[in-house]
Order: C-alpha cells, then sequence, then structure tokens
C-alpha cells in the first residue's frame, strides 16, 4: 500500500512538473518569442489602411460592386469592380470557414463551361481578346482562399485600374511591381502578386 501510495505520489508530481513546463511556460515562451521576431505573423499578418485593418494577406477577397440587379430570389447581383485588381475565382467565394475547392475533374462539363464563361467575362472586362486571359484568372487555388495571382494576370489588370482610377499606367505598375514576391526561397513556387497587398496599397494612395 505505501509503494503504491508513493508512486502515485510520483507520478502526480512528474504530472503537475510537465503541466506547467509544458501547458504554461513553453506557450508563454513561444508566444512572446514570436511576438517580437514575428510579430505581424503571429497576429494574424493583418494589413492596414490607414490605421485600419483591411483584411489578411493570407486570405483573399471578392472585389465586387452591386450591379443593380437582381437574382430570382431577390438578392443583388454582384459583379466584379474595375477599380481594384481581381482575384482569382474561388469555389468558397473566400468564406475561411469553408475552405475548400470545387472537386471537379478537368473533363468535367461544369467545370468546361464555368472556365470558359470566366475566360470571355475577363476578356471584355479587361477589352482584350480570350487567349490572351492567363489561366490562374479562370481556375481556383485548391483551397479557394489564395490571395495571389500571377504577374502575367497582374499585369492583364493595370491598363483598366489605371484608366478607371485616373492614375498612370506607370505609376500603377509601380504598385504591381511592388506587390511582387519571387519564388520562395528562390526555387520554390512561382512568382507571384498578392491582390490583397496591392489593393491595399492602391486604397492608401
Amino acid at each position: 500500500m505505501t509503494s503504491s501510495f508513493r508512486q502515485f505520489g510520483v507520478a502526480a508530481r512528474v504530472l503537475l512538473f510537465f503541466t506547467v513546463v509544458l501547458g504554461i511556460l513553453y506557450p508563454l515562451v513561444m508566444t512572446g518569442v514570436s511576438q517580437v521576431l514575428f510579430h505581424g505573423n503571429a497576429n494574424g499578418s493583418i494589413v492596414k489602411v490607414d490605421g485600419k485593418a483591411a483584411g489578411s494577406d493570407l486570405i483573399g477577397q471578392a472585389y465586387t460592386m452591386d450591379s443593380g440587379k437582381k437574382d430570382a430570389d431577390g438578392q443583388p447581383i454582384m459583379v466584379d469592380d474595375p477599380k481594384w485588381f481581381q482575384t482569382r475565382p474561388s469555389a468558397s467565394d473566400y468564406d475561411a470557414a469553408a475552405s475548400g475547392g470545387s472537386n471537379l475533374g478537368p473533363n468535367n462539363a461544369d467545370l468546361v463551361a464555368a472556365v470558359d464563361e470566366r475566360r470571355k467575362a475577363v476578356a471584355a472586362l479587361e477589352g482584350v481578346a480570350p487567349s490572351q486571359v492567363p489561366p490562374d484568372a479562370v481556375t481556383a487555388s485548391g483551397s479557394g482562399l489564395d490571395p495571389d495571382i500571377s504577374p502575367a494576370y497582374a499585369a492583364l489588370q493595370v491598363n483598366r485600374v489605371a484608366r478607371e482610377r485616373g492614375l498612370s499606367v506607370e505609376e500603377v505598375q509601380k504598385l504591381v511591381k511592388a506587390s511582387t514576391e519571387g519564388r520562395t526561397l528562390g526555387f520554390l513556387g512561382e512568382p507571384r502578386v498578392n491582390v490583397v497587398k496591392l489593393n491595399s496599397a492602391l486604397a492608401a494612395l
């Protein structure tokens, strides 16, 4: 009986020790280190405009406006706002609580039709031939939350954004260049433009 109580006491002290070290001290140390060394990342990578939170550079956004028309349910029909750089399509409408893709294969008739419709819409918005529309302008990312587009898609939108905002093409091109990121570690992935950062810089003008 004495031996059992002794073992119970040892187990209780070990449990208490590791609870304090791993459950309290370690999280506090990691939180402190992350706040000091990676403050922005630790707090959600928030992008601010005029001191106010405008979103996170980790999650894309839809930049739309009311078309003035309503659907069959009486809800307003939203269309791309020409004053902003547009992101790629999202199967979840950039809802972080519903992250995911469409799960449609490349030969699925619905997906093929959607891509064709998107290509025509982007071509009409930018005033170019459908063949000039980049692939990421008509296809969603696997997560549905990707805030990045290709430099080619960003470049396609420069003239329209400059015209709609009364800015020079050169000024808008500088914003795109400043928001363009290279390959991770120099060799992973592709160059990309974070649309949330880009539109925040545009709003700051």
